[in-house]
């Protein structure tokens, strides 16, 4: 029985195209016809053609993979639920390729080496940048590199031309006005991570929504967007203005730290304090009692930030993208 595998001139052949159209619609190229592109792949699909992965890296020179790279060391990274979701989404979109993923958490110097050396041997294609702080050197790494790059976010310090971001700021300003439409009026707040763009941007929101309603923006406790550090705001908040009667947490992990605080100091959900979170994280409907919370479309921007860049790959010129933001009410607020 011969069990050779077919070749990419046989493919050529039962698509009734060229090899040189061939080998464009494996390197997802531009200008294929969609006549074409169905001819090949069915052709691909009737013969069980498996493209040599190395000889198309020699040939494009490509190295058939992207990295992404996360500003952060902790090791219980992804017990937060965002990273998780946020890397769902991303390898959903990898899943239409044919390139490798390589994950680097590169706060720390080690990791930065490690990165810097990815982009140096050009071990990868294309880059993307999550969780970046205010100067973050990962940024400058990633553009002294040459490679193509897209962030998800933005920093304080510049804003990238790539990117892939949602509408923090709105997010946050619609949950503070909700909270005034239902009669709260000592709104505190605990801010996320203030170097970074996301938590300067949902402090901000906050302090529009209850300074235009002419209340104070003197409440506010600071965390790191974990929910140690909601519980620790929450603690300090509580002590500082007992009168609060609403907090508004930038990240669903600090509401859910505050509401355990809330519950131990014997204070009523949302009858003497209400509480909304930001992420809509899976486990925001499942807290005590569930959380009202402002959406943000995690897996999709994981999605998008790959899509932009494979565009980039294929030598297109994609636009920035800000996703909307969705108050989700459920029985926190």
């Amino acid at each position: 029985m011969n069990t050779r595998p077919p070749t990419l001139e046989e493919v050529a052949q039962r698509a009734g195209v060229s090899t040189g159209t061939v080998s464009r619609v494996i390197n997802n190229a531009r200008h294929v016809s969609d006549k074409a592109k169905n001819a090949v792949q069915s052709a691909i699909s009737e013969l069980g053609y498996v493209p040599n992965t190395a000889a198309r890296s020699l040939a494009t020179q490509r190295r058939g993979a992207v990295v992404l790279a996360i500003s952060s060391d902790d090791p219980a990274l992804f017990a937060n639920l965002f990273f998780a979701e946020a890397v769902t989404g991303v390898n959903a979109a990898l899943e239409e390729t044919d390139l490798h993923l390589m994950l680097v958490l590169a706060a720390s110097a080690r990791g930065r080496e490690r990165f810097a050396k990815i982009l140096q041997s050009r071990s990868a294609d294309g880059v993307m940048l999550l969780a970046l702080k205010e100067n973050d050197p990962l940024s400058k790494l990633a553009e002294d590199s040459g490679l193509p790059t897209v962030h998800g976010g933005r920093s304080l310090d510049r804003t990238p031309q790539w990117y892939v971001d949602a509408d923090n700021r709105g997010g946050a300003r619609t949950a503070v006005e909700h909270l005034i439409a239902t009669g709260r009026h000592n709104i505190a707040t605990i801010t996320g991570e203030l170097n970074t763009h996301a938590g300067q941007a949902r402090y901000l929101g906050f302090r529009e929504a209850v300074v235009l309603a002419g209340l104070g923006d003197q409440r506010v406790a600071h965390g790191d967007f974990s929910e140690n550090s909601g519980a620790a705001g929450m603690k300090l908040l509580l002590d500082d203005h007992p009168d609060l009667d609403a907090v508004f947490a930038a990240s669903d992990s600090m509401a859910a730290g505050a509401l355990g605080v809330l519950r131990d100091n014997g204070k009523r959900v949302p009858e003497d304090v209400a509480v909304i979170g930001f992420n809509d994280v899976a486990t925001a409907a499942h807290t005590r009692p569930a959380l009202t919370t402002v959406r943000q479309p995690i897996e999709a921007l994981g999605r998008e930030m790959t899509r932009m860049l494979l565009r980039l790959l294929n030598n297109e010129q994609p636009t920035s993208l800000i996703l909307p933001t969705e108050l989700v009410l459920r029985d926190s607020a």
